[in-house]
């Protein structure tokens, strides 16, 4: 026989699987008597769910539309290992951009008792996050305590080191983090040079609140910053092509990491794409082989026709040899 607590949660995943359920089908699907079923429809009114009922041996219950679900109830365990769910979730990247599972997080971890606290640190301290190779390593605490800072709305002083292992200190106001699939990074405005700048995670030393409020008038697009940064930042040259295809279609064929999007109209796109030089530039447009325009610069257009050109008179060549 189950417990209590799971014929509960099993009753509760029954009436949202369709909008309606008699009392003799809920105890047929449950294996349970009607006497146990109104019971237990009684017990989660009493916890908060909004379920309706129909009077009549045909009327049936049902979760009001709209309703929201009551907060939950967890014992240690259950909390300690949502706790582990949501880092984990948050670490390998496995809900995409977004950034549900670290926000779950930080709220679970803001309300978790001292004695599961301990608990949890305990196993961060413990465990070892082994990362893919191309992947570099941040640790669970660092990824909470800057998405705690974005979250206070408040100046930080951030130590941080560059791609030459350089060491930097700065005023900085957080305002998100990024993830783009493969990595974290940290957004945020800098006091000094008064730029919105994107951070690797993993390069940040320390993080510690001045105590200064900050607010923000006109926020970038984080995700589009990070994009533009990745894809264009750390090339010398970048060029811009229009695409007559939907962003969503581009977006599978030039990943955000590569190019910076924006929509043309319904039915096109323009990307900013960073390379070493024109050449090589023009090099990978012509292995997207698909139909495209460059804007900007001349360079990267003459070293594409220039391309094209080689490949068709090698063709060309080609087949008068094969005629003669």
């Amino acid at each position: 026989m189950i417990s209590a607590s799971a014929r509960l949660l099993r009753l509760v995943a029954l009436l949202a699987a369709r909008p309606s359920w008699t009392c003799a089908e809920l105890a047929g699907r449950m294996t349970v008597t009607d006497r146990t079923v109104r019971r237990d429809i009684a017990k989660l009114r009493e916890l908060g769910y909004a379920i309706e009922s129909d009077p009549g041996p045909w009327g049936g219950y049902r979760l009001r539309a709209g309703s929201r679900v009551p907060p939950l109830i967890l014992d240690d365990e259950e909390a300690l290992a949502v706790a582990i769910g949501l880092r984990e979730a948050a670490l390998s990247g496995a809900l995409g951009g977004d950034q549900a599972a670290l926000s779950a997080l930080l709220k679970l971890r803001q309300v978790l008792p001292q004695r599961i606290a301990h608990r949890l640190g305990e196993m961060d301290a413990s465990f070892v996050h082994t990362p893919r190779a191309d992947k570099p390593q941040i640790t669970p605490g660092l990824l909470l305590e800057l998405a705690a800072a974005c979250r206070q709305g408040e100046r930080a002083r951030l130590s941080y080191r560059d791609w030459e292992g350089n060491a930097t200190v700065r005023d900085v106001d957080p305002y998100r983090l990024v993830h783009t699939g493969r990595q974290w990074y940290f957004v945020a405005r800098d006091v000094a040079q008064g730029q919105w700048r994107t951070f690797r995670a993993d390069r940040v030393d320390r993080l510690h609140p001045t105590g200064h409020p900050v607010e923000f008038t006109d926020p970038p697009d984080p995700a589009l910053l990070v994009s533009r940064s990745v894809s264009t930042g750390p090339y010398l040259l970048q060029a811009t092509v229009h695409v007559p295809m939907p962003m969503d279609q581009v977006l599978r064929l030039i990943p955000s990491t590569v190019g910076a999007h924006r929509p043309d109209g319904p039915d096109a796109t323009i990307v900013d794409i960073g390379g070493p030089d024109a050449d090589g530039l023009a090099k990978y447009l012509l292995s997207l082989a698909t139909p495209l325009r460059v804007l900007s610069p001349e360079t990267v257009r003459e070293a594409l026709l220039r391309r094209t050109r080689e490949l068709l008179a090698n063709n060309a060549n080609d087949q008068s040899e094969q005629r003669s």
